[in-house]
């Protein structure tokens, strides 16, 4: 049967989305060039989490980027977490820092791109408000009862940042269960899952239906 403990074996590439107001600006003295700026994660600020367990408590603390921004890092400004990169700290426009805030981005964008002038746009008019940024953690630590999670430090190379349309936020849990996290299940745990999603598709008063593998699996993926 599965522990809570098991969260903390959990590795692999992380996101996290929260909702920000950027700030867009036409950069001065250089024609076609605008200026993002904002922040990508917000630390100090415990949120709701959940995985195949249920639900805990997640945290950012304040100098979990230090370390990995030290070493400077190659990350990218992305849409939605895909497609080609607006701006890359390598070339040098994108800038990441750490304050008391979090994780503090500044990115230099050429409007002569399409794909630059729609995510502009939109995050003129308001239609997009939220940032995510993909993460390893490399240092985190866990409350006795595994229901608190404190990360202390993540690696951001090879990550990126992203303006998303809705990310993998914790508000929303994260997309409610990975994959991964539904395959871990032993039978007893997956049983479980399976039944108490069957009572909660099962509308009032009508007759038991048995829930397919696949709903079940879709609806804890939220597909």
């Amino acid at each position: 049967m599965s522990v809570k403990s098991d969260r903390a074996k959990v590795s692999g590439t992380e996101r996290r989305a929260f909702p920000v107001q950027l700030e867009v600006r036409a950069k001065k003295g250089v024609s076609g060039v605008s200026t993002i700026e904002g922040y990508a994660s917000v630390t100090e600020q415990p949120y709701e989490m959940w995985d195949y367990l249920g639900a805990y408590s997640e945290v950012v603390r304040t100098g979990a980027f230090a370390k990995t921004l030290a070493e400077t890092p190659g990350v990218q400004l992305l849409l939605n977490h895909s497609g080609l990169a607006m701006a890359y700290t390598k070339a040098g426009s994108l800038r990441l820092s750490e304050d008391t805030t979090g994780l503090h981005m500044e990115a230099d964008v050429s409007t002569s791109r399409h794909d630059v002038g729609d995510m502009l746009a939109a995050l003129n008019e308001g239609s997009v408000d939220e940032m995510s940024f993909a993460f390893r953690v490399t240092r985190q630590q866990w409350s006795p009862d595994y229901d608190q999670r404190d990360i202390t430090e993540v690696d951001l190379h090879r990550g990126d940042v992203s303006v998303v349309n809705f990310g993998a936020n914790p508000a929303t849990s994260v997309g409610a269960v990975r994959a991964a996290d539904f395959d871990r299940l032993d039978e007893v745990d997956a049983r479980a899952l399976y039944e108490r999603l069957q009572r909660r598709f099962q509308p009032d008063g009508a007759e038991p239906q048995t829930l397919s593998l696949f709903q079940a699996q879709a609806a804890v993926l939220g597909l």
